[in-house]
């Protein structure tokens, strides 16, 4: 036996676990004798069915759950890393995910496919994957990801290159960049789009920051200030309560809002403000709600969609916000 069958050989066992999670599942079962001709044909490797048999019940007693059929006789993998409803999840999630570059989104669902076997990745791939969808451009953004997760790990600030569209002298749209210094502390997915939360060094407020508009980001040597000087958290971020509060990722003071919905928008506002919120009855036809939300045009915004659905009460300040917002849409008519 020369040098490299060998050590082909000592890798057969590698081999047939790829065989078992590329090539089987309960729909394909492989008989020893389809192990070995996989092992041959696409490794180069010869090999004896007791070999298979002994290699196989080495995987099971070490834990991989691997099936043996009698009907038809052989053997599947039953489950890989991902169970068939979990991976459908993941990658439908890649794909809506507005701040994912169609390249990137290739790779992604291309790496998947080592978590099904060839023909379940298959059927997965024609049910999910469409191509029209808006896309960012920026390839960068895995990597920006990656390094102001280093810097909120290690209590950093970071520069970023932030860049804007912008119309200037009546012609098309231009990228327009800006350099700022940010105290980095949370990472949100929300409304489609990847935001960085954090503190310009200049203000003493909390901002907002897409991600995919990031064309670069550098760490400093400099601490960053704590989120407990510029926000109501004081022991850690809490990403689920400043999201359920700050609509569309809009910055603005927490205020109490008290509204009266009508009755059929009941799921949209739990869905929106959790349910365990303040929801009394109000009449036969609606019921009263108050939350605690920052109130800006991200607010203005969802209200308003629903028109007479949702009354304002208080405070004052977002009564006249819709209605400001209100008479400059009925003027541009």
């Amino acid at each position: 036996m020369n040098r490299e069958t060998g050590s082909k050989q000592k890798l057969k066992l590698l081999y047939i676990i790829d065989i078992l999670t590329k090539k089987s599942d309960e729909e394909h079962v492989l008989s020893a004798a389809d192990i070995i001709k996989y092992l041959n044909d696409d490794y180069g490797i010869s090999c004896e069915r007791k070999s298979v048999y002994d290699t196989v019940d080495a995987l099971i007693d070490y834990g991989y759950d691997i099936v043996k059929s009698k009907s038809p006789r052989g053997y599947f993998m039953a489950t890989g890393e991902f169970e068939i409803p979990e991976l459908r999840l993941l990658m439908d999630a890649v794909q809506a995910a507005d701040f994912i570059s169609p390249k990137k989104t290739k790779q992604l669902l291309k790496k998947f496919s080592g978590f099904a076997s060839e023909y379940q990745f298959l059927r997965l791939s024609k049910q999910i994957y469409i191509d029209n969808r808006n896309k960012c451009s920026n390839e960068n953004i895995f990597y920006n990801i990656d390094t102001l997760n280093t810097a909120i790990n290690s209590k950093k600030q970071v520069e970023i290159v932030y860049v804007r569209r912008k119309i200037v002298d009546g012609s098309q749209a231009v990228f327009d960049e800006k350099v700022m210094t940010v105290n980095p502390y949370a990472l949100i997915w929300a409304d489609d789009h990847y935001y960085l939360v954090g503190n310009h060094t200049k203000y003493d407020n909390l901002m907002n920051l897409r991600i995919d508009r990031m064309k670069s980001v550098t760490v400093t040597g400099t601490r960053a200030r704590s989120f407990s000087e510029v926000s109501p958290y004081s022991v850690s971020f809490d990403t689920a309560d400043y999201v359920n509060k700050h609509l569309s990722m809009f910055s603005g003071d927490i205020k109490p809002v008290e509204m009266i919905c009508r009755n059929e928008l009941i799921e949209t506002f739990t869905d929106k403000f959790g349910d365990k919120c303040y929801m009394r009855p109000y009449d036969d036809n609606s019921f009263i709600s108050k939350v605690n939300v920052s109130v800006n045009e991200g607010l203005v915004s969802w209200i308003m969609q629903y028109g007479d659905g949702i009354k304002v009460r208080a405070p004052r300040e977002l009564k006249k916000m819709i209605i400001d917002k209100s008479n400059a849409i009925l003027s541009l008519y």
